[in-house]
Parts: structure tokens; sequence; C-alpha cells
């Protein structure tokens, strides 16, 4: 992961820092926006975005390029970078998460195609009959469920965002856009040392994903996402490569595309996000047919609804395996 352009001139602290400094000046943008949205929903949205976005790119440089960095310093702020991004991540998860499945069960009691282009097979011919009777009630009880969640998640978000713990972490965002601290070899030349931890999340990157079944996932319909044994427990090193891959893409950031995010290596990114929200919906669909004394029409939709979703798992295995053939900035 070499970058032409350091020269022996730079310091690796000089080429991280304006990165840093930009990811901070966003963090304390959203926070700004966060206090102009008063009881604007979209503001708030709008806000929160902003917030995770920027503290899950702070929070992966200071993983890859921890070397350069002081380390106490760096393990601090990325701890409490992850606890607040994955707080305020809760309630958009929630909140998508409802959106996707309603509309899934109502793609799938009119008997119309989605991503996979046709209804899952238990759904076909008079069985999309007995969904029809299910599915209202199957969605009026996620909603009930998914709707707590998010009101659960809204209410955390807000007691986080207020908490002393939170104005800890904005003021230590507010200096990281003026100064990073750095370690001893942050002062070392660019070109020297700034490859390596680079090259590090890389190589993990790659080796996540040679260890992916991209072959079987390379035919369309393949049906592993399915099965019954295996099929949820199949998902964990999808879920760890998306991380492998956040974590290359803000090192590819930094180094090499001013921050902007590269496009080939985004529509990789965007199949695993896909991947994950697919698996976390079939997650909700099954838990919702395990509720006590639910009517037979009721479980039959939410089971049908999970197949669905986990055809859309595949899916978005065929779409990684797609988009990952097509990249060209990993190298081994």
């Amino acid at each position: 992961m070499h970058n032409p352009d350091q020269s022996q001139d730079i310091s690796a602290g000089e080429v991280l820092a304006p990165y840093l400094h930009a990811r901070a000046a966003d963090f304390l943008r959203g926070l700004r926006l966060h206090g102009e949205s008063g009881s604007d929903t979209a503001g708030a949205e709008e806000a929160a975005r902003t917030l995770r976005g920027a503290a899950r790119r702070i929070s992966g440089t200071l993983h890859t390029f921890r070397p350069l960095l002081d380390p106490a310093w760096a393990d601090q702020l990325r701890t409490e970078l992850a606890w607040l991004s994955g707080t305020l991540a809760l309630e958009h998860a929630c909140t998508s998460r409802l959106v996707r499945l309603v509309d899934a069960l109502s793609r799938l009691s009119n008997g119309t195609g989605g991503a996979h282009h046709g209804p899952v097979p238990a759904a076909r011919g008079g069985e999309t009959t007995g969904l029809t009777v299910g599915a209202a009630r199957a969605g009026a009880l996620l909603e009930r469920q998914l709707t707590l969640a998010r009101t659960r998640a809204h209410s955390a978000s807000l007691q986080a965002l207020g908490s002393a713990r939170f104005h800890a972490v904005a003021d230590a965002v507010a200096l990281l856009a003026s100064e990073v601290p750095l370690g001893p070899v942050g002062a070392a030349p660019a070109a020297e040392v700034l490859d390596a931890p680079a090259a590090v999340a890389e190589r993990r990157l790659l080796d996540a994903v040679a260890a992916l079944p991209l072959t079987r996932a390379g035919h369309p319909y393949n049906a592993d996402a399915l099965a019954l044994a295996t099929g949820e427990t199949q998902d964990a090193p999808w879920h760890q490569t998306r991380l492998l891959l956040r974590l290359h893409r803000y090192a590819a950031e930094a180094l090499h595309t001013a921050g902007e995010p590269d496009p080939v290596l985004f529509e990789a990114a965007r199949a695993l996000e896909r991947h994950r929200d697919a698996a976390e919906a079939a997650a909700a669909a099954a838990t919702a047919a395990r509720t006590p004394r639910i009517a037979p029409a009721t479980a039959y939709a939410l089971g049908v609804l999970h197949a669905d979703q986990r055809h859309e798992v595949e899916a978005s295995r065929f779409a990684f395996q797609h988009a990952w053939h097509r990249t060209t900035a990993p190298v081994s």
C-alpha cells in the first residue's frame, strides 16, 4: 500500500494529521447540527449520522495507525468513540430494520419479486393466500417489538448525548481538531513508517476474504445462506470482513484519496452492509416467530419472511463476490 506522494521531508504525523483534523471537524459539525435540530427529526437523524460517520473514521484511524500515536491517548479515545457510535447506531438500525421487514412482508404477500427476482419458494402458488392472512398480524407484531426497541435506543442515545462521558469525548475530539498526540514513531519520515500499519490492515482483510467461500458465493441462489443448521453461523466471517474492509477503506482515505471514499471499495462495502442488514432482519423475524401463543398463520408469515431475508443474505454475498473481483485497490 505504498503511497508514491510521500516525501522524505514529510513526517508520518504530518500526513495523518490533516485527515484526523478533518474528521474531528466533521464530528464537531455533527454536534452543532444536533444542538440546532431541536424537535426536527430529520435534522436530528442527519446530526447522528454525521457523528457516527466521523466517530467511526477517527476510531478506525486510531486503531490502524496506533504505532505512530500516543498509545494511551489513542486507546482511550478509540474506546469512547466506539461506545458513542455504537449507541447512536442502535436507533437507526431498529428503524431501518422495521421498514425493511414491513416492506418485505408487503412484497411477499402481494406475490411480487424483490432483490432475488421472485418470492421465496415457500410463498409460491396457493400458499401465498396463507401468507396474506398472517402478514398483517406478523407486521403488527414486528412493529410492536421493533418500535419498543427503537424507543429504548432513542432514550439511550439522548442519555448518551447528555452525559458527562459524551462531553468528555467531545472535548477530546475538539482538541484533536487542532492537535494530534503522536508517539516517537510519528515524527519519523512518512515514507519509512506510514505504509506498514496500513499494510497490516490490508493483509488482515485479504486473509479474511481468502477464507470466505467466494467461489460458492459466485453462484447465485446457491441456498447456502438458507441452511437451517449453519445459515446464521456462516454470517460471522462475513461480518468480520465488513469490519476489516472498513478499516482498510479508512486507511486508504487517510493516505491516498484526500479523505474521499474509494468508489471501488465502497461498492464492496455496501454489499457487506446489505448482508448485515439482511442477516439482522432475518434474526428479528425469527425472534418474532418464537413469540408465545401466536397464530399459526402469523408464524407461517414470519417463517416466509425469515427465508426471504436469508435469500437477501445470499444475494448480498453474490454482490460482494462480484464487486470484490473488480476491486483493484487491495493487492497481494
